[in-house]
């Protein structure tokens, strides 16, 4: 018994010993083309620099993500990237992982509560303004306009719609007059900006906060998008740029979600070292149109 006794001991302490040299990844989802390619960038990276990395997908639910981070506290991993599903809801999890002394690094979206070690995310708020010019160019500076809305409660959706809304500001012959969330999602994207417009015919342009609802958009607008009503998205994903190409979406805002995965996990090898880290490390946007979408395809 007593042997027994040391070699669960044993085997516990190796287990956690191996934990606490990885990383875990916890993405809000996987079904979003966006965080396939964080997850990818970030896979490669800790690939090149030897890490063992731990993917979770929280599938777009806050309360399966708390499970997932609650597990990664329990068997102590070194270090946790946090993609949170809801900037709020997140901030309890934070402060748990705090207090077992595992350092929390926030990619994309930051946590409303605890405390960072980094947050590593695109400038969503000049993105946000950046999207603004875009849509005032495309439809000539005047008319009716409505918005998608990511997640309610994250801070993508929130820093974007801010910049958008500080941007459409510049142009007062622009009306924003329709504006709901779509979660992020295509199909709500599709099913939203089909009642908004609706409800509001006479719209000339689109802003989504994300290329996945802009793309649903486009489905609702049909023959029109590029024509009578300009779609502009924001992401740069691979579908997005396709669109922008093709004429039916004006313009993306492209982050570099692959690069956003690499520079998370390089904060996280420096803290896994005991290293200092950026308490913020901004990756740049741009914006694309058909006149430069050649370059980033």
């Amino acid at each position: 018994m007593v042997a027994a006794v040391a070699l669960a001991t044993s085997l516990s302490a190796c287990g956690r010993g191996e934990a606490e040299q990885e990383i875990t990844l916890a993405l809000s989802t996987q079904s979003n083309p966006f965080f396939v390619q964080v997850r990818d960038g970030a896979q490669q990276r800790a690939e090149e620099l030897g890490i063992p990395l731990n993917i979770q997908d929280a599938g777009d639910d806050a309360l399966k993500q708390a499970d997932q981070l609650n597990n990664a506290a329990a068997m102590h991993t070194g270090v946790v990237i946090a993609n949170p599903v809801d900037s709020d809801a997140v901030a309890n999890s934070v402060t748990a992982l705090n207090q077992a002394d595992i350092p929390v690094v926030a990619v994309d979206r930051t946590s409303n509560g605890g405390e960072l070690a980094s947050y590593v995310a695109s400038d969503n708020i000049a993105g946000g303004r950046q999207a603004a010019d875009a849509m005032a160019k495309a439809i000539g500076g005047k008319g009716k306009i409505i918005v998608l809305q990511g997640i309610a409660g994250s801070s993508s959706s929130r820093d974007r719609g801010q910049g958008f809304k500080e941007g459409i500001a510049k142009y007062p012959d622009i009306e924003i007059v329709g504006m709901q969330t779509a979660g992020f999602d295509r199909t709500k994207g599709l099913d939203v900006a089909s009642n908004l417009l609706q409800a509001n015919p006479d719209v000339v342009g689109i802003f989504a906060e994300n290329d996945e609802m802009a793309l649903g958009a486009i489905e609702a607008v049909g023959g029109r998008a590029g024509d009578d009503i300009a779609v502009v998205g924001f992401d740069g994903t691979l579908e997005g740029l396709e669109a922008v190409a093709a004429g039916t979406m004006a313009a993306t805002i492209a982050q570099q979600p692959d690069q956003l995965g690499v520079a998370a996990v390089d904060q996280a090898a420096l803290l896994l070292q005991g290293k200092e880290v950026a308490d913020v490390l901004p990756v740049d946007v741009v914006t694309v149109t058909a006149e430069n979408v050649a370059e980033h395809q």
